[in-house]
């Protein structure tokens, strides 16, 4: 299976950057041979939208899964609707990162994960609506 670990440097002993759409690099592994490719985030200096288009990036790259720290909402929309899953939680080395999730220790993001967002969430909706602009 081909994952896709956010990732500080491009080697297997980079740390797993805890970012997923402003990661400095993605390493793309086969958690069967170990093998592995860095692909540099194009998206990381985006002004919006950089979890989407890293979620974009790594499609392309025919992965299954995710590892990383967080992952937004709309990054993690875009890649649950690419089929892929998003396991949140991963730290230290990309290595130790992938035998996490080979061994089933990381927890597979059932919903977005906001780390570092402020005022995203947490509101109840109980607005009435009635504002009466123009009258």
């Amino acid at each position: 299976m081909k994952v896709a670990v956010s990732s500080t440097g491009s080697s297997f002993e980079s740390a797993v950057d805890p970012r997923f759409g402003r990661c400095s690099v993605f390493l793309i592994v086969d958690t069967e041979t170990m093998k592995y490719q860095a692909v540099p985030n194009s998206s990381i200096g985006a002004a919006h939208g950089a979890g989407i288009g890293a979620a974009q990036s790594v499609a392309q790259h025919g992965v299954k899964a995710v590892l990383t720290g967080h992952v937004g909402p709309n990054a993690h929309m875009a890649l649950s609707q690419a089929g892929i899953s998003v396991y949140t939680g991963a730290a230290g080395t990309v290595e130790a990162a992938v035998n996490q999730f080979k061994s089933g220790a990381l927890r597979e993001a059932s919903s977005p994960t906001v780390g570092g967002h402020f005022g995203q969430g947490g509101g109840r909706g109980m607005g009435q609506g009635r504002g009466r602009r123009g009258e």
